[in-house]
């Protein structure tokens, strides 16, 4: 399996008209040969919470969205990619319920990370859950076996209620490898293409550390679900939000990553019209990357950003992003803060939003994206050119609603009309086709205020100048018999 080189859907299950059959007629009525990189559908399994992220099972679709069958139809025409939680999976879990009823005498009471494996002479000492990276107060909670009465704790990095809804996985039992096997031999029958790693920064656990990408053990664990994945003919994107340093490696040892950084340094050249950081890190970057702007989280600051990024200057925009309606999620644990107190992990907000609604300002974004070496993907919100959702925040009391828009049939076929969304599909389909896009990427020094970027693979050749004082964007490009054309994007 070779990840396709075209740009990639982002959407949830039920996002796209209700469910996945719609999801289905929404791509072949609206946007048939665009999204020809695949379609990442986030978790559509049965889950207990997080929208999908604290799933029961891997081999089940939970049936309101549809089932295995309706995958497989949208595969038929695209490739699939799909999350794992490789780090946890819900307490409603069929497989955490028998462990809560039989204690040690479950099957599956080894999957699952103990106290006595974490610290099995005395509790954790504060200064060791002090360094960790927390994602909630602590990292553990403690439950009640129905058939002893015995009290069992078990690690928990995720979660908003005590006792935590996500239970983390013991990565190094057997019986976890087992069951992982078992998840993605079911993707390889229904021909799940690719598998996000989600979380996969926090499976080792070991006090003394941040117990986040604790190295080399992270790698190990890396290695073994690479060999087990390539064996089914399945791609793997880790999914790692850290100092940009962290995903290098995973690069320079031939993973894909997620550029996190490039959302920030697009928007802040488009709010600042200035393109010095922007060009810097296009130069410095790896290219084997998935590339994005949006997606259901928000746009990544810390830590992605730190020593890349003054607190000066992230604090700018992210207070510009406040003004035009965002909101903010925050770093937890208090030892990995800023120094100066700064504590933004992500800007949540539609990126069309924070451009204003300046059709210009977003097609120059995108194409930008485009032109950057990698995979892009493009968040269904995106694509529809959508807004901020503050009903939707109100209504849950979720803050990540303000950009997880669900879209009636009616909406989309609305949507699909506006200009800034016909433009974006005519980019989309350039990205795709242009065959200059498999050769050389260089970023062109230029004005500060501008942008121009170049690819160049034999004869195929293809340019695009940003002018950030108007956003105005134009594209030049050869086509298959040599001729020289430029567009507005």
């Amino acid at each position: 399996m070779t990840v396709k080189n075209k740009v990639q859907l982002i959407t949830y299950p039920d996002s796209l008209g209700g469910n996945l059959q719609t999801l289905n007629g929404v791509l072949k009525k609206h946007f048939l040969d665009i999204f020809q990189g695949g379609i990442h559908i986030l978790p559509p399994f049965p889950s207990s919470g997080d929208r999908g992220f604290a799933p029961l099972t891997y081999l089940e679709i939970e049936p309101s969205f549809g089932n295995w069958e309706d995958i497989r139809a949208i595969g038929e025409d695209h490739d699939i990619l799909l999350d794992l939680m490789v780090n946890h999976i819900s307490q409603k879990s069929s497989y955490f319920q028998d462990f809560l009823k039989l204690g040690a005498k479950s099957e599956y009471a080894d999957i699952f990370l103990t106290m006595d494996k974490v610290s099995p002479n005395s509790p954790p000492s504060q200064e060791d859950i002090e360094k960790l990276f927390l994602r909630r107060t602590e990292p553990f909670s403690t439950f009640t076996i129905k058939d002893t009465g015995e009290q069992e704790t078990v690690w928990t990095t995720f979660g908003k209620v005590t006792p935590s809804e996500q239970i983390d996985l013991d990565i190094h039992s057997e019986t976890t490898r087992q069951l992982l096997t078992e998840f993605f031999e079911n993707f390889a029958r229904n021909q799940v293409k690719i598998v996000r790693l989600d979380a996969v920064g926090y499976v080792i656990k070991k006090l003394g550390t941040s117990s986040f990408f604790v190295e080399p053990e992270i790698f190990d664990f890396l290695g073994w679900i690479s060999e087990m994945a390539t064996s089914l003919n399945i791609e793997l994107l880790p999914e790692v939000h850290a100092h940009y340093t962290t995903q290098f490696k995973l690069a320079e040892r031939g993973y894909w990553i997620y550029d996190f950084i490039l959302p920030y340094v697009i928007l802040e050249a488009l709010i600042n019209q200035q393109s010095a950081r922007l060009l810097k890190y296009l130069r410095m970057r790896p290219h084997k990357q998935f590339t994005m702007l949006d997606c259901h989280d928000g746009i990544p600051i810390k830590p992605d950003l730190d020593d890349l990024v003054s607190t000066e200057d992230a604090q700018k925009i992210v207070d510009i992003c406040l003004e035009r309606g965002a909101n903010l999620s925050l770093i937890f644990s208090p030892k990995h803060r800023g120094r100066d107190g700064f504590d933004v992990h992500q800007i949540r907000c539609s990126y069309y939003s924070m451009l204003e609604c300046n059709d210009d300002a977003y097609l120059a974004a995108r194409a930008i994206q485009f032109f950057t070496p990698g995979v892009p993907q493009v968040y269904y919100v995106g694509l529809l050119a959508g807004q901020n959702d503050q009903e939707n925040v109100e209504r849950t009391g979720e803050g990540r609603e303000i950009n997880r828009h669900n879209f009636t049939i009616e909406e989309i076929n609305e949507a699909v009309d506006k200009d800034a969304v016909q433009r974006l599909l005519k980019l989309i389909q350039f990205r795709n086709d242009h065959p200059a896009f498999d050769g050389e990427f260089e970023a062109v020094d230029s004005d500060k205020q501008k942008v121009d970027l170049r690819w160049r693979n034999g004869q195929a050749f293809c340019q695009l100048k940003v002018n950030l004082k108007d956003f105005k964007t134009f594209i030049s490009y050869n086509t298959d018999h040599g001729e020289i054309r430029e567009y507005p994007v």
